[in-house]
């Protein structure tokens, strides 16, 4: 046996339990099974166009100028902060597409470099924080939740706390 063979192992392993436990506890667990596959593609149906749009509004703010715009006027602030400029798009798309801030970081690393600092701190900004919109409208609406502003405005703020934290991380760690 080799030393990674017993890795094939696990999902098949976790199968059986799973079927196990359901035989002995006498649940149907074929018809179960079926029951939450239906459910799943209705739950996927239903947030389908929640993600079209969220898609959408993300290529229209990069595409119109508006994401150039706002990096621009946010330049100065960023910099006393300590931020590099080039780096605001990837503050700002970053909470609404993981597909989109990943363009903007191939972008930075191809432009700065990966061992730069703004390569650097884009790299550690990404696993910072999360895509907030995107993740509230999948979980929110998967449940049907309307009012999520406290919930926006929270996960909004542990991104800022993120982007800070990689901020600080990326100063000590790379640039020390």
């Amino acid at each position: 046996m080799t030393p990674l063979s017993w890795t094939a192992w696990i999902l098949p392993g976790l199968v059986a339990v799973t079927l196990v436990a359901g035989l002995r506890r006498r649940v149907p667990v074929y018809d179960e099974f079926v029951a939450g596959a239906a459910e799943g593609v209705r739950l996927g149906l239903r947030l389908i166009p929640l993600i079209i749009g969220i898609y959408i509004a993300v290529g229209l703010f990069r595409e119109s100028g508006a994401l150039a715009w706002v990096a621009q006027a946010a330049a100065p602030v960023l910099a006393y902060a300590g931020f590099p400029p080039e780096i605001l798009p990837l503050m700002l798309i970053r909470p609404f597409s993981n597909a989109a801030a990943m363009g903007v970081i191939a972008e930075l690393l191809q432009e700065h470099g990966p061992d730069s600092f703004v390569g650097l701190l884009a790299s550690v900004m990404q696993g910072s924080s999360e895509t907030t919109f995107y993740v509230a409208t999948l979980y929110l609406g998967s449940v049907g939740i309307r009012r999520s502003l406290h919930a926006v405005h929270l996960c909004l703020l542990g991104d800022l706390v993120g982007y800070l934290a990689a901020l600080w991380a990326t100063s000590v760690l790379f640039l020390a």
